[in-house]
């Protein structure tokens, strides 16, 4: 077995189960699920959509499963609370988007793109009744965030119940060989094997890969908690973003988004090295350089960047504030305040605090929210 497979991995259940299905003598469907709760993919979920890819290069099925049907549900693992749902077209955008980036690391043509609801969507009444009786209430609540609510008498829906029993039946209707996720996803990786040998279908390996905390360091690397770098993040963007974060993250940043060892035992040099890296990896070494520089001006010498976009200056006078760095810099009007009310707004250069500005005060200025977001403010035409 090549350890190109292997490296990395927590889990791969049951032991010596992957060797018995190399064995087969065919190449094996390997399954990845993702649900597009986001349109982008993160450098977290890149860690395991390579260990898929490194499938593809030993000759197997790249199985990608977009969740645009259990989406509607929301995946609860690690999570204190029911996701909210988000409104179809939104999920419909964010699945085409997310299959496009993933083709950044996948063979395209090697690369087998499904949809659950071709297959969810379809079950009758009696058929989700039959999925369900392959497991027991029991069995459901040995998740460990199950049976904290449970024990918190903290509310569960009956939905996030359901979403292991969906996950495994994508198994079941793909016929995987190998199912891949996060070590988050142990638990519903593991009820898939149960389902599936339920359904008269061989169980699948069961393979996960660590979780690469995000750039706050302490939770996991996350579209929804904003704490995540995207891998179509623009090259400064993504530059700026990991040198934020704490140096403690180094090392496992290094081993799983940067593929190495650090580079250097000072954490600056070090940071510096993993953006570059980082930033290579998905724009090209010239993007890489020139984030840099951008960082550089912008983060460590407080200037403004030598190219600087313009925003329309909405209608009115006085300008409110908010709204106009919510246009220009796609944050919510709430976000904007906040930054307003701890002086991190500038124009031209100087703290604003302000919630109305006078139009020409803002006309041809340059807004600053923030460390690495500038604008320049043009009127409409």
């Amino acid at each position: 077995m090549s350890e190109i497979l292997t490296r990395n991995a927590v889990d791969v259940l049951p032991a010596g189960g992957l060797e018995e299905k190399l064995k087969l003598g065919r190449p094996l469907r390997v399954k990845l699920g993702i649900d597009p709760t986001g349109p982008d993919i993160h450098i977290g979920f890149a860690v395991v959509l390579e260990k898929l890819a490194a499938f593809q290069s030993e000759g197997h099925i790249a199985v990608l499963i977009i969740g645009d049907y259990t989406a509607r549900i929301g995946d609860p693992s690690g999570r204190s609370k029911e996701r909210p749902v988000l409104a179809d077209d939104v999920l419909d955008e964010n699945a085409k988007l997310f299959a496009e980036q993933a083709f950044k690391i996948l063979d395209r043509e090697r690369t087998e793109i499904r949809f659950n609801s071709e297959w969810l969507g379809e079950l009758s009444y009696a058929e989700v009744v039959r999925l369900t009786r392959t497991m027991t209430v029991a069995q459901l609540l040995e998740r460990e965030d199950f049976s904290k609510r449970f024990g918190a008498r903290e509310p569960i829906s009956l939905s996030e119940l359901l979403y292991p029993l969906m996950q495994a039946y994508d198994s079941v209707a793909i016929e995987a060989d190998v199912e891949l996720g996060g070590t988050d996803q142990l638990y519903n990786l593991l009820a898939g094997r149960d389902v599936m040998e339920q359904y008269g279908v061989p169980a699948q390996v069961v393979l996960t890969t660590p979780l690469l905390v995000g750039t706050d360091g302490v939770e996991k690397m996350s579209k929804s908690r904003g704490n995540y770098v995207g891998i179509a993040d623009r090259p400064e963007e993504q530059f700026g973003k990991t040198m934020s974060i704490p140096d403690a993250a180094l090392e496992q940043w290094w081993r799983l988004a940067g593929g190495a060892e650090p580079a250097a035992a000072e954490p600056m040099a070090s940071k510096l090295a993993l953006a570059r890296t980082i930033v290579s990896r998905w724009h090209g070494e010239a993007a890489a350089s020139e984030a840099e520089a951008h960082f550089t001006r912008v983060v460590r010498e407080g200037q403004a960047p030598v190219e600087v976009a313009d925003a329309a200056l909405p209608e009115g006078d006085p300008v409110h504030l908010p709204a106009a760095l919510a246009g220009a810099f796609g944050l919510s009007t709430s976000e904007a305040r906040r930054l307003i009310a701890q002086g991190g707004v500038k124009l031209d250069g100087a703290v604003v605090t302000e919630l109305d500005v006078a139009r020409a005060n803002l006309l041809d200025a340059t807004v600053q929210a923030g460390k690495r977001r500038f604008a320049r403010f043009r009127e409409t035409t």
